[in-house]
């Protein structure tokens, strides 16, 4: 018998903690995107599929991003209607007018942007300063608010940047209060080459509040670069967080940051979530089945411990 067939990991819920966690699946999109080979178009739309079977309510698709910059993401116009009727919120990335374009006239009703909190980052992902960057967002945002469409905005380097290192709370805070004016719905707070530890993320959050963010509007997304993506996530947790990204498997990285390795794994939170007695819905046996089979596609292994655990998987 495996360790769920025996009741564990055992509940034992912890105080101050949230009941119920939503997972933000981001394996199919910030998962794949980093990948050398190119992954089949059907075998992307099967792994959303397999993803939605766990339980997963929110599983991000693909992004409307030119093909030349991730060419991994290149058939966004073919797998998002492969997947459309899914019945799962099923976000997508859109960088800007044009990319909102093509989400919108494929019936996409969730979008996100993607800003950066330090002026290196931003020269390297979008080729604009901050303020650039947030100027062309704010005309993707406002035309999505329009159009009833929910936006995320995703904030990468917001606890450490491999050009300019540590990055100070209070430009993390200005860029989020931006694009929360400018009407972004969720904000999801980037760990990007995984630097963050939990004292660096609980001065960021109390930082946040105290500038009016709303922690109903945050989400956390950390990388395991150094091993702490978990403790950080409990660090969120305890400020009142109640989303979380994770990517199944551990896929993942950053394409504009080499430092980036691959992001907490949805299967490693699951069983931190399921020990302290937090819902989040997901099968994780089914999700484990799932990291397996598109490890089997990538022909390697996952790096998630908790589906080499359950999977008996060697490293």
């Amino acid at each position: 018998m495996n360790a769920p067939e025996l009741g564990l990991p055992m509940a034992v819920p912890a105080a101050g903690l949230p009941a119920r966690v939503r997972v933000h699946e981001v394996g199919a999109r910030d998962g794949l995107q980093n990948e050398k080979a190119t992954v089949p178009t059907a075998v992307k739309a099967e792994f959303v599929r397999r993803l939605a079977g766990t339980g997963l309510s929110t599983i991000e698709a693909t992004s409307f991003v030119h093909p030349r910059w991730v060419p991994q993401l290149a058939d966004a116009e073919e797998l998002y209607p492969a997947v459309s009727d899914l019945p799962v919120a099923l976000p997508v990335l859109v960088p800007n007018e044009r990319g909102l374009d093509r989400a919108l006239a494929l019936g996409a009703r969730r979008v996100a942007v993607f800003a950066s909190a330090t002026e290196s980052f931003a020269k390297a992902n979008l080729n604009r300063t901050v303020d650039e960057a947030l100027a062309m967002f704010e005309p993707v945002v406002t035309r999505a608010k329009a159009e009833g469409v929910h936006v995320r905005g995703y904030l990468s380097m917001c606890f450490g940047d491999p050009w300019e290192g540590a990055v100070p709370l209070a430009q993390v805070v200005k860029v989020c209060r931006a694009l929360l004016d400018m009407g972004c719905d969720e904000l999801s707070l980037g760990d990007t080459i995984g630097v963050a530890t939990p004292g660096h993320v609980s001065a960021l959050l109390t930082a946040l509040g105290e500038a009016d963010v709303p922690v109903s509007a945050l989400a956390v997304h950390f990388h395991d670069t150094y091993g702490q993506a978990l403790s950080n996530t409990l660090a969120a947790l305890q400020h009142g967080v109640t989303t979380v990204d994770a990517s199944a498997g551990g896929l993942g990285g950053c394409p504009y940051a080499k430092s980036a390795t691959g992001n907490l794994a949805t299967e490693d939170l699951v069983w931190m979530l399921r020990g302290l007695g937090i819902d989040t819905g997901v099968d994780l046996g089914r999700l484990v089945a799932t990291s397996v089979w598109m490890a089997a596609h990538l022909g390697r292994p996952s790096p998630s411990r908790t589906v080499r655990a359950l999977s008996h998987q060697e490293s």
